[in-house]
This record gives C-alpha cells, sequence and structure tokens, in this order.
C-alpha cells in the first residue's frame, strides 16, 4: 500500500507539472517576433550542423583541452614509469621520458596535426601555472622529507662532501661556459648570468631519486644509506641557497645591485627559521594526530606554503625557494610530517608532478640538435657534469676516511640528477638565461646521468665487492642454526617467532633469528619509515621480549618482494627460511571450494612464461604463486607456516607417512632441547609396506626421551585428536599428496608447519 501511494504521488507531481512547464513554453513562444522565429526555422533545417559545430566547439574548448592533456599525460607517464621501474631505472626517468616523446622531438615532428590539436600553443600557459602548483607542493614535500637532525649528526663529514660535490662541478660549468658562451648565450645576457647558471645547473643532486634508489638498494638503514642521504640533504640546501642568488643576480643584473635582494632573502629565512618555525612547532606537536589535522588547521599550513612561496617570488628568488623553506620549517614532529605529506603527496605527485615533465618535454626540441658538432657539444657538458659531481663527491667521501667501495657508491649516487635538474633548467629558460639548445642539451644530461646511476652501482658490486666482515667473524664461530623469518602482518611474524625460538638452542652466542619484512619502496617516504618500522616491528619484539630470545630485525623497501626474499635467504648465512601465508594455499582446491577460496591469479611472469611455452596460463599448484616461486627458488631448508589461532607451542604432532618424511625427525630433534613439549609422531610401522628404516628411526627417536616422545599407529586422524594439538609439521610432499587427494582431516588440523628439506 505505501509503495502504491509513493507511486501515485510521483505520476501526478511529474505530470502536473510538466503539463505548467509545457504550458509556460506555449506562452514564451507567442512572445517572439517574426526574426526570431524565422532564425529558428532555419537552424531547425540545420540542426545536424548546429550539433556538429557545437561539439566542435566544445572539443577545443580550453577545459576539455586541459582535461584531455591530463588524461594522456598521467597514462604516458605512468606507462612509461612502470617500463623504466621494469628495468631497473627510476620511475622518473619514464616521466621525463614521457614528456619528451609528446613534445616536439617525437609526437610534433611526426604527428605536427595531433601534436597541434593536443597542445596549441594557447594551452600551454594553463599547463605551465599547473604544473607550476605541482612543483611547489613537491618542493613542500622535499623540503619536509629533509631530516634536520641527522644533519647535525653527520655535519661535518657531510658538508665536505656535498660542498666538494658542489664547487667542482660549478668551477667546470663555469669553464664550459668559457667555450659555449659567444655561440649559445641567448642575446643580452651577460657572461656572468649564464656562466653561473651553467655552473649551478651541473652542481644539483637530485634528492627525491638518490632516497628512492638508496631505499629500494636496501641501504636506508646502514651508515653508507645515512651518509649519502645527509650529503644530498646538505647539497639540496646548499645547492637551493647558490641558485636563489644566482636568480637575484640575473634579475638585477649585476652582483652589486643584487645584494639588496640577497639582504631580503637573508631576512626572510632568518625569520622562517628564528619566527616561525617555532610557532609551527607548537602548532605541530598540539595537532600531530589524524583527528585533529581539522580543515582549519590543514589551511593554516597551506597558507604558510603559499605566503612563503608568494614572498620568494616578490623578492626574486622564485616561489620554489619559498615552497622548499616552508617545507623546512615546518614541525619536526614525524607523525605530524607522516600525515601531512600524506594529504599532499598524492595529488603533489600523480596529478600534478606529470604535467611539469610533459611541459619540460613540450620545451625541450631534440631536432635542434641537427649536426654532428651540437651533439659534441653535449657530450662536453655530460662529461663535464659526471666528473665534477662524480670526482668531487669520491674523492672528498675518500678524504674523510670513507672505504673506496663506499666513496664511489657516493660519487655515483651524488651523480644523480632527475627532477631537480629540469626544475633548475626551467628557471633559467623562463628567466632567458638557456637557449632552446642548451635547455635540450642540458635535459639530455639530465636523463644520461640519472639512467647511469643504477648500472653504476651494478659496476661497483661486481668490480669491488663489499667485504662481509660480519660473515667472516661469524664464520669462525662453532656450528649454529640461524632461521629468517619472512613476515608480512606484524601478528603474523609474532606467531613465526614462537616457532624459531622452539627450533633455535639456547646458546645464543650460536643462535640466531633473523625477522625480515619488506614493504613495497612506493609506501615509503623519508619521512615516514622510521615509523612504520617501528610500528610492523613492535609486536615481535613484544614477543621476543616475552620469550627472552634476542633477534636481529632487517627492515627493507622493495619494489619485488619476493624476489628480495629469495635473494636475502639466499645470499644469508641462514639454515632455514620461515615464511607465513594464509589460506590462499588452498587455492583452487577441493578444500579451497569448502573455504569459498575460488579466485586465479594470473602474474605478468606467467603470461609470459605461457608464450615462450614454460607453463600453463592458470597456475595449478595447491600453493598460491608467489609461494611456489619461493618454493622453486630458495636453496635453503623452508618452512611454511599456515597460522590457525596458535597461542602455544607445547602440543606438536609429526604425520611421517613414508621414508621421505624421515628429515622431519632433525627438526624434531630440536623442538625437543630445552623445550617443554609433547610430541606426537604418527608412526606408520603396522602398515604391510612400511619397512625397517622407518621402524628403526622412530624406535630411536622414541628412546631420545619417552617421557616427551609418543608414537600414533593409527593412520585415522580424528577430529578430536587435531583438536587437541597445537601444531602440525609435515613435509612438503605429504602436504601435496594430502591436499591433492582431499584428506577430509585437513579442515580439522591445527597450525601446520610445512618443510621442505
Amino acid at each position: 500500500m505505501k509503495n502504491f501511494r509513493n507511486l501515485f504521488f510521483y505520476t501526478v507531481t511529474i505530470a502536473a507539472f510538466s503539463a505548467l512547464l509545457y504550458f509556460f513554453i506555449l506562452q514564451g513562444q507567442s512572445l517572439e517576433n517574426a526574426s526570431q522565429i524565422n532564425h529558428n526555422s532555419a537552424g531547425e533545417s540545420s540542426a545536424w550542423k548546429q550539433f556538429t559545430e557545437t561539439f566542435q566547439h566544445n572539443v577545443t574548448h580550453p577545459l576539455a583541452i586541459l582535461l584531455l592533456q591530463i588524461i594522456t599525460i598521467i597514462i604516458v607517464a605512468r606507462f612509461l614509469g612502470w617500463v623504466c621501474k621494469s628495468i631497473g631505472q627510476p620511475s622518473v626517468i619514464g616521466e621525463i621520458a614521457a614528456g619528451i616523446l609528446l613534445g616536439p622531438s617525437l609526437l610534433g615532428m611526426y604527428f605536427p596535426e595531433f601534436s597541434g590539436f593536443m597542445f596549441p600553443a594557447q594551452s600551454l600557459g594553463n599547463l605551465q601555472f599547473l604544473s607550476q602548483i605541482g612543483l611547489i607542493l613537491f618542493m613542500f614535500i622535499i623540503g619536509m622529507e629533509l631530516d634536520l637532525k641527522v644533519l647535525k649528526t653527520k655535519a661535518s663529514e657531510a658538508i665536505v662532501i656535498s660542498h666538494a660535490s658542489i664547487i667542482l662541478p660549478f668551477a667546470l660549468g663555469v669553464g664550459l661556459a668559457l667555450y659555449i658562451y659567444r655561440q649559445f648565450a641567448p642575446d643580452g645576457i651577460s657572461f656572468l648570468s649564464f656562466a653561473l647558471f651553467i655552473g649551478i645547473a651541473l652542481s644539483i643532486t637530485a634528492f627525491p631519486v638518490l632516497a628512492r634508489i638508496v631505499q629500494e638498494r636496501g641501504l636506508s638503514k646502514t651508515k653508507l644509506g645515512t651518509m649519502v642521504i645527509t650529503c644530498a640533504a646538505t647539497d639540496d640546501i646548499t645547492a637551493w641557497c647558490i641558485l636563489a642568488a644566482v636568480i637575484a643576480i640575473v634579475k638585477a643584473g649585476s652582483i652589486i645591485s643584487s645584494v639588496f635582494t640577497i639582504l631580503l632573502a637573508a631576512a626572510y629565512v632568518l625569520f622562517m627559521l628564528k619566527v616561525l618555525k617555532p610557532v609551527l612547532h607548537r602548532v605541530g606537536n598540539h595537532y600531530s594526530y589524524k583527528e585533529g589535522m581539522t580543515k582549519p588547521i590543514v589551511a593554516f599550513f597551506f597558507l604558510t606554503l603559499l605566503l612563503s612561496s608568494y614572498c620568494t617570488e616578490v623578492i626574486g628568488i622564485h616561489a620554489l625557494f619559498g615552497a622548499f623553506m616552508a617545507g623546512v620549517v615546518m614541525p619536526s614532529n614525524q607523525r605530524f610530517r607522516t600525515i601531512f605529506i600524506e594529504k599532499v603527496e598524492d595529488v603533489s605527485m600523480v596529478l600534478l608532478l606529470p604535467l611539469f615533465f610533459v611541459f619540460t618535454g613540450l620545451r625541450t626540441q631534440i631536432g635542434l640538435l641537427n649536426d654532428l658538432y651540437l651533439w659534441q657539444v653535449t657530450g662536453l657538458i655530460i662529461a663535464a657534469a659526471v666528473t665534477g659531481k662524480f670526482a668531487g663527491s669520491a674523492i672528498a667521501a675518500r678524504f674523510v676516511k670513507q672505504s673506496w667501495r663506499d666513496s664511489l657508491i657516493i660519487g655515483s649516487l651524488m651523480n644523480t640528477r632527475g627532477l631537480m635538474e629540469l626544475v633548475v633548467l626551467n628557471i633559467g629558460y623562463d628567466i632567458g638565461v638557456l637557449s632552446p639548445e642548451i635547455f635540450a642539451m642540458m635535459v639530455i644530461m639530465a636523463l644520461v646521468t640519472t639512467c647511469m646511476t643504477g648500472p653504476a652501482l651494478d659496476l661497483i658490486d661486481k668490480f669491488v665487492p663489499q667485504k662481509k666482515w660480519d660473515d667472516l667473524q661469524e664464520a669462525a664461530l662453532p656450528s649454529r642454526f640461524s632461521v629468517l623469518i619472512a613476515f608480512a602482518s606484524p601478528q603474523s611474524g609474532r606467531k613465526m617467532l614462537r616457532i624459531a625460538n622452539k627450533l633455535i638452542q639456547k646458546k645464543t652466542s650460536q643462535q640466531q633469528i633473523t625477522a625480515l619484512h619488506l614493504t613495497p619502496s612506493s609506501y615509503l617516504n623519508q619521512v615516514n619509515t622510521e615509523e612504520y618500522q617501528f610500528e610492523t616491528f613492535q609486536p615481535v619484539t613484544e614477543e621476543a621480549r616475552t620469550l627472552g630470545t634476542p633477534f636481529v630485525p632487517l627492515f627493507k623497501p622493495s619494489q619485488n618482494i619476493v624476489h628480495d626474499i629469495i635473494e636475502t635467504a639466499n645470499n644469508g648465512e641462514y639454515d632455514m627460511l620461515l615464511i607465513g601465508i594464509g589460506h590462499t594455499v588452498f587455492e583452487g582446491t577441493f578444500l579451497g571450494r569448502i573455504l569459498g577460496i575460488t579466485s586465479k591469479i594470473i602474474s605478468r611472469n606467467r603470461l609470459f612464461d605461457t608464450l615462450t611455452g614454460k607453463e600453463k596460463l592458470f597456475h595449478a599448484d595447491i600453493f598460491d604463486e608467489r609461494t611456489t616461486h619461493l618454493i622453486k627458488s630458495v636453496k635453503v631448508p623452508l618452512g611454511i607456516f599456515i597460522e590457525k589461532n596458535l597461542e602455544n607451542v607445547e602440543q606438536i604432532f609429526l604425520p611421517v607417512f613414508s621414508a621421505n618424511d624421515l628429515f622431519l625427525l632433525e627438526f624434531a630433534s630440536r623442538l625437543l632441547v630445552k623445550n617443554a613439549i609433547r610430541l606426537t609422531i604418527m608412526n606408520p610401522a603396522e602398515m604391510p609396506d612400511s619397512d625397517s628404516e622407518i621402524r628403526n628411526a622412530l624406535t630411536a627417536m622414541q628412546q631420545m626421551d619417552p617421557e616427551k616422545i609418543t608414537l600414533h599407529t593409527t593412520t585415522a586422524l580424528e577430529k578430536d585428536f587435531l583438536n587437541q594439538k597445537d601444531l602440525m609439521i609435515i613435509s612438503l610432499n605429504s602436504w601435496k599428496k594430502a591436499v591433492e587427494s582431499h584428506s577430509i582431516w585437513l579442515s580439522h588440523s591445527p597450525s601446520v608447519l610445512i618443510l621442505r628439506h
């Protein structure tokens, strides 16, 4: 009845007001004069023409063009960034390449009509302003990611290395300007302005790209990683201060006339550091939680950012320096910075920053380098940049007592330019210091020096391998048993630590547990890494304290988690790898259907193996694909832990189905040493096909400790029996057979540790 009333009211309302609208329209048409009527009649006869003209106007409307540009830029930049990450290069290389491909160097050259439609000249102003907003937000993040406390602890060595890595390429850049000034400097630009800008362009280091490479290489928590991050941060601060002075000199025309600008800039910096920073610090400490970051508070900090950028733009040292300084003076409270970066980072990095890359690409006309001489000059610029930055950093690092290997790594990383170089080049282009030819040469230099970082580090690893001093020390120790735990969730790590604690003997000088957690590198930045690591390892640390068992935490950002687990296990001195998985172990099986897990996973690697004939397209193993890959690739004994509310590790069940399972007794014997456990071994000795090897092994095992070991002679595994156990230890082959044969007892099993010899 209620539904009928609603329908009746709806119908009557729509009908009545539709009739009223029709009446109003008829009355309005009677007010039209004859000329309007004739015009409307003519328009009705060419309705299709009107539609096409309107549609064409809509397509070419500035807003529509801008939205289409953003869509295209994000898609191309994301795709090429993914391609570069797949081949071991920073994603920023792909994003820069996307800009060049969409610019006149490729799209404009081979598809000029499409390029003219997609990037008409009158639309570039909108694109530039949006990209500048993206850069302001990005520089704000860079300022916040700088840890000034780290700078203080490593200040002396970092200043020596970073300043040496600036002065040498700067000097080479000024010297290079002597050679290229007459041919390539724009008209009306003094030698001083041109030379200073070439010098600073060769001196810059890309802090964000360097920080990402350090994370992906697993160097974040090493002394070397801390040193190079500190050097890059010091380099960034120094280079931006020099750049601000250079911009002031260029705009003023001479050093003397720029003194007033530099004095204003110095007053601005003092105000930011001495007056504003303490105020922001108090506000940040008070609101350093998500609920506290209300819209008025966020608006206050954004207003600080914009005012800082406005001040530096008006002073004459560019808005980006103001954004950078605003980030530096933000509250040092780590929780506050993490929350605020999360609010800004996605919009800046994913949406707005790619616009800057493409806008740079639209300015880069590689076609201008149309003869051999121009490419020779490009090569000279690259050689000066690499020599100055690499040699300056490496020699200074060696001077402050770094090893040759670490010095070479510091030199390679400091030679990374990436995005920061493009920022400097665009500033130079905007103020008229750089000609289109020099701009194109410098962009190529930025790409080459960034691309060479990864291969350079690989060559250093190959020809100057790290001396594993810790491993040499451990080799001198008596026999030991080292377990590597690779965990995803903190609670899973807590449970696996309990099992690992049972496997090791209590002589801690000879036994070791290493807890490894890998997280996608894209989830982290320099600010939230410490907090994320603390939260991840906190439950494991609490469990270790309860058990009285020390462990070694190993935290690494990763681009390929499975690959890095395999590399860590195979290259370390580990006697066992312990991994945890969920119910996806039953995927595609009878038990999987009971659990409601029926999804299939097709990975990129499996698709490639299918095309090359190595694998079937659909994953047919009882484990998920990543676990299967681990099983095939890990060289040390492997334990696969399936957790089902494990609280204690006291009642353990160990089924022995065949002679191939006897290796389990080795692990069982480790469990019995100084552990208060009860071990039940399924004994198939009474079965007709059992052999003497099994009988003798089980008899010897029981005699080792009759009070702790019970032989279970029946092969029928009842629900009540299994429910009394805390943990079942089973071989990989036996587990596979049980799952493939749809053994009913699997659904009643306790937590399971599957072992592969």
